[in-house]
């Protein structure tokens, strides 16, 4: 990734560097990333199970938040590569393995900042712009904005893929290779700067402000005297409040001091060598909080995607209720239910929920705004 670059890369006809000392920070990367992988992976798999299964992605924001969800499973099924690494303290897998897992964070961090966006922009029409911008408020038209952003986030993974090669290094008289840890002086000063520049103003800059705009004019027009109140744009609020927390946690603190390290790295501000180090020790932990945004992003669908959270808590009452189902004398575990029971008690309808087709029936009822 470009936070994880090294000053101390030579170039190919120079003898094999020795290795500098990261074992600290491998350390600390690896615990985090362990803890991301551990809540991640089972989040967003669940989450893109019930958006593609149960809730059938029937409304706008669904959609956008499906996309997310595959974004985020994406980079936690990559974290296994980083975490061997890191335990290792060495690359022992192929070059283009190390590529495809520097390209693949790449590709997540600067997604997430478009979904949340697009997310952000359809509360600011739905609530705004009610019927300027209805026709944009369609899922058709949200399936083709969110294969032009994959499009988008695969070309300009190309290039990052192609920086991220594996550089070598000499530790105990045997040659290592290094993974994440590559940018030499020279490719900074070349195509790097430049190629982080444009990711960004494209993948973070214009999502920012977007979501900043949106935001606030969602919350001064939900403000107003004559704003009419109800549940639905509570969790609007909600909604937009979690996205700013999770730009401000996550996304901005990374890039602005990447911006500064790439800064220093290409010589266009003057700096000494510790300086630099030390920027790049805070970027060390910023690109953790970065990585952390694939945990967080679940806490979008469950606080503010009714359809969602309401299939959690089905599942979970199902899961409760199916061990009482198996108690009683002989043969009650294959026993059949009951008419009576079937048609009485929370636990008919927990059932009748869980249905796909009752789900899609309740969700057609309002599919501009049924996730929410």
């Amino acid at each position: 990734m470009f936070a994880n670059s090294s000053a101390n890369a030579s170039s190919t006809n120079s003898p094999v560097p020795q290795c500098r000392d990261y074992r600290g920070t491998h350390r600390l990367h690896m615990v985090v990333y362990s803890l991301v992988l551990a809540t991640g992976l089972p989040l967003n798999a669940l989450a893109l199970w019930v958006f593609l299964r149960v809730l059938r992605i029937n409304s706008v924001v669904s959609v956008y938040m499906c996309n997310l969800a595959a974004s985020d499973l994406l980079f936690t099924l990559s974290l296994p590569l980083r975490l061997s690494y890191y335990a290792r303290h060495h690359w022992p897998f192929p070059g283009f393995l190390c590529q495809m897992s520097g390209a693949i964070f790449q590709m997540n961090m600067y997604g997430s900042c478009i979904f949340l966006m697009l997310i952000n922009v359809d509360r600011y029409a739905a609530i705004v712009h009610p019927l300027r911008l209805r026709h944009l408020r369609r899922p058709h038209v949200a399936r083709r904005v969110c294969l032009g952003v994959w499009a988008l986030i695969l070309l300009c993974a190309v290039p990052a893929a192609r920086v991220h090669s594996p550089s070598s290094c000499r530790y105990q008289n045997s040659t290592v290779s290094l993974c994440f840890e590559s940018f030499s002086d020279q490719l900074w000063k070349g195509g790097l700067l430049p190629l982080l520049l444009l990711a960004e103003t494209l993948g973070f800059l214009l999502p920012l402000a977007a979501v900043v705009y949106s935001s606030g004019r969602v919350f001064w027009t939900l403000a107003r005297p004559d704003a009419t109140q109800s549940h639905r744009r509570q969790k609007t609020v909600r909604l937009l409040l979690i996205n700013l927390v999770i730009f401000l946690l996550c996304f901005v603190p990374y890039n602005a001091t990447l911006a500064v390290y790439g800064l220093l790295r290409a010589n266009l501000v003057e700096s000494s060598l510790e300086a630099r180090d030390q920027v790049r020790g805070v970027l060390m932990v910023m690109v953790l909080l970065a990585g952390a945004n694939c945990v967080l992003d679940p806490l979008v669908y469950y606080f503010s995607a009714e359809g969602f959270r309401n299939t959690l808590r089905n599942l979970g009452t199902a899961l409760q209720t199916r061990p009482l189902s198996t108690n009683g004398a002989r043969g009650a575990l294959t026993e059949p239910p009951s008419e009576t029971t079937q048609n009485t008690g929370q636990d008919a309808t927990s059932q009748g929920l869980l249905q796909p087709g009752n789900l899609e029936t309740h969700i057609t009822q309002s599919p501009q705004d049924s996730a929410l």
